[in-house]
């Protein structure tokens, strides 16, 4: 799959969790925590669909991400536990949530696509839909769901 299109049906949350510190910030690109763009105006959490294809699939995001965004596979992981689908006029939309594995979090990568680490406390201003999704990640990263690579 194009993976140009791939985001068409996928949004991104990026994060970085320090172990020893077990400080955790996420990825903000202006007021909106996904990647490599907010949700479609009128967009609305669902239930998963009973037609998840390949193009919902975590491996062909993360191909697409390592791509856009220059990351070296080993920097990455994917959250499998976190299931949030979303649905909007043009179908429905995956959120993954990708940990960066680095020892610190990689501002240089995500400044190019005006990025920045922040961590849930300076997430005033971003969307309701997307603190909900934002909640449900950093409770993952509490209950030390993500603290090791998968």
């Amino acid at each position: 799959m194009d993976s140009a299109n791939i985001f068409d049906h996928n949004r991104v949350i990026l994060c970085h969790f320090d172990s020893y510190s077990a400080a955790s910030v996420f990825a903000r690109y202006g007021t909106s925590v996904l990647a490599p763009a907010p949700l479609p105006e009128g967009a609305s959490a669902s239930a998963a669909p009973t037609d998840i294809t390949e193009r919902h699939a975590p491996d062909a995001v993360m191909e697409a991400l390592i791509a856009q965004y220059g990351c070296a596979p080993a920097d990455l992981t994917h959250a499998n536990g976190f299931q949030e689908w979303m649905t909007s006029t043009a179908g429905p939309i995956r959120i993954h949530l990708v940990r960066f594995t680095t020892l610190d979090a990689p501002r240089t990568v995500i400044e190019p696509h005006g990025g920045v680490f922040k961590p849930i406390s300076e997430m005033r201003g971003t969307p309701m839909i997307e603190m909900n999704l934002l909640r449900r990640a950093f409770n993952l990263l509490m209950e030390g769901e993500l603290t090791t690579p998968t």
